[in-house]
C-alpha cells in the first residue's frame, strides 16, 4: 500500500462533499509528474490525506482512499471543456484520473502550519517551501503522524 497527498481548492470540492458523495473522479490534474503518480503508481486501496489548498487555513481535512485506478479522463477530450486538450484522443488520451473514496473527517483541519513544526514530517513534500504539486506521495510514518494529528481532540 502507498500513500498519497492529493490538495483540492474548497471552492472546487471538500472532503465533507466526498463524505456525502461517498466517491468522485480526480480529474483535470495536467502536470505530467502528478498524471504519472496517479497513472503508473496509485492502486486502489491506497490511502489519500485530503489537502484543503488555498483555504483558511490550507491543511489536511481527512482521509480519502484510492476506489478505482486510473483511466483515462474523458474531459480531455471534451470540446469545450475547462480541461479540454487538443492533443489528447482516444488512442493517446495523454491525461488520467482516478476515483476516491471516504474513509472520514477529521475533527478538525490539520493547518500547514502544523505539519511543517511537527517532528516527524520534516522531509513531507508539502512543507517544502514552493511544493505545488497537486499530488505528493507520503510516507506510512507521515500519514500515521497526519492522521493522529487529525483525530486528536
Amino acid at each position: 500500500m502507498k500513500y498519497w497527498l492529493m490538495k483540492c481548492e474548497p471552492s472546487a470540492y471538500t472532503i465533507e462533499k466526498l463524505a456525502r458523495d461517498g466517491t468522485t473522479s480526480w480529474e483535470g490534474v495536467r502536470n505530467y509528474q502528478a498524471r504519472n503518480f496517479m497513472r503508473d503508481e496509485m492502486k486502489k486501496g491506497d490511502r489519500v490525506l485530503f489537502y484543503a489548498s488555498n483555504a483558511d487555513p490550507s491543511g489536511v481535512t481527512g482521509v480519502a482512499e484510492i476506489a478505482r485506478e486510473a483511466y483515462a479522463d474523458k474531459f480531455a477530450t471534451k470540446k469545450g471543456h475547462d480541461y479540454f486538450d487538443p492533443k489528447a484522443t482516444a488512442e493517446n488520451p495523454i491525461w488520467y484520473m482516478v476515483d476516491i473514496g471516504f474513509v472520514e473527517t477529521f475533527p478538525h483541519i490539520v493547518p500547514l502550519e502544523t505539519l511543517k513544526s511537527t517532528p516527524g514530517l520534516e522531509e513531507m513534500v508539502v512543507t517544502k517551501k514552493g511544493s505545488r504539486l497537486s499530488i505528493q506521495p507520503v510516507t506510512k510514518s507521515e500519514f500515521d503522524i497526519v492522521v493522529k494529528l487529525g483525530r486528536a481532540k
